[in-house]
């Protein structure tokens, strides 16, 4: 199967080439008149007339036959009833014709014979030019020269028709993969170019959509600073008296809105671009996984040292994620576990939860997604899974979850490993 749209109209354009010249030649060849053999009757005729009759002067037979082979350009032979011969004319193949088998044989070169009123037999042929097989040699040549004409000057227009479906299929792949400035290079007027032109005003709509939400969510995740060191500088103040369940109920929602508000703040800076990828900077990421679990009382195997090239900041982020996400669901049954794996390292954050059904595996990465019947209770504000995701794939890695043995999720979190110098 031909994958290439250019390829195929190329071909097309060939095998198109090459029936026009195969019906060409077949019609040269059932009605082309520069090669067909003379009419008999007519040169019967000729021969009754031109010819002395049986009995004359040899030397007169002869100088006919010369003047008739200049003027007709047929090599000819006469000969008497019995087959015997009389007078030649033309050139070397004149002599040959006495022993030709004296029947007609058609064809444009002969040779053929034909009977005279007196018994007499004129025999004629004609010899095709010297160095190619028949006279129509230089049609077909001139038929294979225009094919391949034709073949050499389609590529390049070919090439250039479909070049355009290529670079548009490029920027489609790069807009679909997250770069909203991928544009088209607008050429002609044809129909490629329209459709270029489509996909840029669609591009550009896009992405203005997209520049304005980002927008939008960063500056009212910025707005929400204010209200919230507000409301925990009235929480600090309350009355002594005010209920310890109350104060602790306010001071935990407000922990929830503060962190809410960092990683919104956080989704927008990596899904606009503004957080670049991590070089030159070596983690050990066994010390920093063993400064989280110890934050949230939670037991490390580390099996192997490795060092990863990340943003400290942000891995850390990825980490407490996973770990918090845990432990809300867990039950305070947390394991993590540092490896090396191949080039690269891993982090397992295993709970012994309720598990993660297999088809949620891949939606509980998505922004505020919960599980049908996950309790309320258990807190969280929904970006936890989402932004480790986005910090993995940042530093080149992926994160996804798997089941783990006898109850519960396992986070596995991968990284390529820092090159040893």
């Amino acid at each position: 199967m031909i994958r290439h749209l250019y390829v195929r109209i190329y071909l097309a354009v060939l095998a198109s080439v090459i029936v026009s010249v195969l019906l060409a030649g077949l019609a040269w060849r059932i009605f082309g008149d520069g090669e067909r053999a003379p009419n008999h009757v007519i040169f019967r005729e000729a021969a009754q007339t031109i010819l002395p009759a049986a009995g004359a002067d040899p030397g007169a037979v002869s100088a006919a036959l010369q003047r008739w082979s200049v003027l007709t350009g047929y090599d000819l032979a006469l000969l008497d009833a019995g087959g015997r011969p009389l007078a030649y004319a033309g050139g070397d193949r004149a002599q040959e014709l006495a022993s030709a088998p004296r029947r007609p044989q058609g064809g444009p070169f002969g040779p053929f014979v034909v009977a005279l009123d007196d018994g007499r037999m004129l025999m004629a042929a004609r010899s095709p030019p010297a160095g190619v097989p028949f006279r129509g040699f230089g049609f077909v040549m001139a038929l294979i020269l225009a094919a391949m004409a034709v073949a050499l000057c389609a590529w390049p227009i070919v090439r250039r028709l479909t070049r355009g479906l290529e670079e548009l299929e490029r920027n489609v792949i790069a807009f679909g993969a997250g770069d909203l400035a991928a544009r088209a290079d607008v050429r002609g007027k044809d129909e490629v170019a329209r459709l270029a032109d489509a996909f840029n005003e669609t591009a550009e709509r896009v992405e203005t959509l997209m520049r304005a939400n980002r927008t939008l969510l960063a500056n009212a995740s910025h707005e929400l600073r204010s209200p919230l060191a507000r409301l925990r500088m009235s929480v600090e103040t309350l009355s002594v008296e005010a209920p310890p369940r109350m104060r602790d109920e306010l001071a935990r929602n407000i922990r929830e809105l503060d962190q809410l508000v960092d990683e919104i703040l956080l989704a927008s800076r990596l899904d606009a671009g503004a957080v670049e990828a991590p070089v030159g900077e070596e983690v050990d990421l066994v010390a920093l996984a063993a400064e989280e679990c110890a934050r949230a009382g939670a037991d490390l195997e580390a099996r192997d040292a490795v060092e990863v090239i990340a943003d400290p900041k942000l891995l850390r982020r990825a980490l407490r994620n996973l770990i918090e996400n845990a432990t809300r669901y867990g039950a305070n049954d947390i394991d993590v576990l540092v490896a090396a794996e191949g080039q690269g390292a891993r982090v397992d954050v295993c709970d012994r939860g309720p598990g993660v059904p297999e088809a949620d595996r891949e939606k509980i990465f998505e922004p505020f997604y919960r599980i049908k019947g996950a309790s309320e209770a258990a807190g969280g504000v929904g970006l936890g899974l989402s932004l480790a995701r986005k910090i993995a794939r940042l530093h080149g890695g992926s994160l996804v979850c798997l089941p783990r043995e006898n109850g519960g999720a396992c986070f596995r979190l991968t990284l390529p490993r820092a090159a040893k110098s």
